[in-house]
């Protein structure tokens, strides 16, 4: 168990740290997505008894596996001591010299913790299940980045599923992390009114909800300010002349979807645009060839629109190949603007003008707030909005 060996969490911690240095792994990687096109995995291990033993006092110790009894008689402490300072949640109580004192220890003598033990004492595993709807998209990898590396620094590790989007799926999914009694779980699988979350609250379990938020507010929740997104959307075109501009809405049920088609009319009553010249179509689902189907009908309307803003960039890249089949081009004969900024948005033809979310903030995020959970010092739900930005690229043009 990670979270019960300081010792332990700071060498995979520093691991991690160099590991990602080694491999060159760009500065905006953490905003943009991964930047890598192979996936970095790391077996970290802790192989004591191949490593030279260092300190003349401990020189003379067995072979055998020590123990925080043993660490405490070397040093000749009380057991509760070296304990406490093993464990990062109760290490802040102990004197900075004896903390050292007690990890140069540990370290000379190889210790390493008996994590089923350490499980059973605590009723603590050390994992949050992470569950997603669709890991080959690339939303989920900064999000899920910014997690891992949050909990790295508490000593925990994100158990990662990927579950799709079929409510049997997710809840099976779901019961077999709490079969291997993961501590909390944070799902970005969720709807507004999702029975697997209130599945998860019937057993107890802390739970995080992650670019989803339930309509009741029964969880805490990190997302993108949809309304904001939206604004920054409409203003931009209305500031380029548009005043016939479509919405190409996500799924209603999920927040996502939902959020930012109502943050897309409230801009439009906000830009003193009309309604009625700015038509609305839903979209089953976040892809391209949703986007497409949706995009063509807009075409096809007699009120022909010149610009359109979709709920997030595959959708947005379904209009490119819409207009490419109506004999148009983007942004000649329709502007488009997407959702999300995900990866090589900038590398289409014609680069796509998004709004960028933080993703890698939001993983971030929604870890503290299950640390938060878990260590009792949120006793309340709480709903985090995060600060889109509006990345002007070559889709849309001035009429």
């Amino acid at each position: 168990m990670f979270r019960a060996d300081g010792l332990e969490c700071n060498r995979l911690h520093e691991s991690h740290a160099a590991i990602t240095h080694d491999t060159g792994i760009r500065a905006d990687f953490r905003n943009r997505g991964w930047r890598e096109s192979n996936q970095l995995f790391v077996d970290v291990s802790i192989t004591s008894r191949h490593q030279a033993r260092a300190g003349p006092t401990l020189a003379n110790e067995s072979m055998s596996k020590p123990t925080i009894k043993q660490i405490a008689q070397a040093l000749d402490i009380h057991p509760s001591t070296v304990s406490r300072v093993l464990n990062p949640l109760t290490r802040h109580r102990i004197g900075d010299d004896m903390v050292a004192r007690v990890l140069k220890a540990a370290q000379d003598l190889h210790y390493s913790p008996n994590r089923i033990a350490a499980a059973l004492r605590t009723r603590r595993s050390g994992t949050i299940g992470v569950v997603v709807p669709d890991i080959g998209s690339p939303v989920f990898p900064p999000i899920v980045l910014g997690i891992e590396n949050t909990l790295a620094r508490h000593c925990y590790i994100p158990i990662v599923a990927n579950a799709g989007g079929d409510k049997a799926r997710q809840t099976f999914v779901v019961d077999q992390l709490l079969a291997r009694q993961v501590d909390g779980l944070i799902l970005a699988t969720a709807e507004r009114n999702d029975p697997v979350v209130a599945h998860c609250l019937e057993q107890g379990v802390p739970i995080v909800m992650v670019n989803r938020s339930d309509d009741a507010g029964r969880v805490s929740s990190v997302v993108g300010d949809n309304q904001q997104a939206m604004a920054l959307a409409v203003r931009h075109l209305q500031a380029l002349g548009h005043r016939r501009i479509g919405h190409i809405a996500g799924p209603a049920s999920l927040s996502t979807g939902h959020e930012r088609e109502a943050g897309f009319l409230q801009a439009l009553a906000a830009c003193g645009l009309s309604v009625a010249q700015c038509p609305v179509v839903r979209a089953p689902a976040y892809t391209e060839e949703a986007g497409r189907a949706a995009c063509a009908g807009l075409l096809a309307r007699r009120s022909r629109i010149t610009a359109v803003v979709a709920a997030n960039d595959f959708l947005a890249l379904g209009c490119y190949a819409a207009v490419r089949e109506a004999g148009g081009s983007c942004p000649d004969d329709l502007s488009v603007v997407g959702h999300n900024d995900m990866l090589l948005m900038h590398a289409v033809a014609p680069a796509l003008t998004t709004i960028r979310i933080p993703f890698y903030e939001m993983g971030a995020r929604a870890a503290a707030l299950m640390l938060g959970a878990l260590d009792g010092s949120a006793t309340t739900t709480a709903r985090t909005l995060l600060a889109p930005e509006l990345v002007v690229r070559a889709s849309t043009r001035a009429l």
